[in-house]
């Protein structure tokens, strides 16, 4: 659907203490491939997925000069769940299941 870095859409990080960066469709798609292959999924079935919640997260940026990194984990998660809810369950909650 989207692809490129056409995406001009800038993330703030938790803490706010770094300059807003800009999105990486790539970074995001690694996080999702990671968490769907930490849930059991086949590696393609890893990739589909990633792409499909991927291009569902760059959809809602399309209007968002700024976001914030945790809204594009929430809304990473959610398009995420529809796909795979192992895998949304882990990566909503990467940091603290350790």
């Amino acid at each position: 659907m989207h692809e490129g870095g056409n995406i001009q859409t800038h993330v703030v990080k938790n803490g706010r203490h770094r300059h807003p960066e800009a999105f990486e469709r790539e970074k995001l798609h690694k996080s999702i491939v990671a968490a769907c292959l930490g849930s059991g999924a086949p590696t393609g079935n890893a990739e589909s997925t990633a792409r499909r919640v991927v291009d569902e997260v760059v959809s809602w940026l399309q209007k968002r000069p700024e976001v914030t990194s945790n809204d594009i984990r929430r809304v990473a998660a959610k398009a995420l769940r529809t796909y795979h809810p192992d895998a949304s369950y882990l990566y909503e909650h990467h940091r603290s299941i350790m």
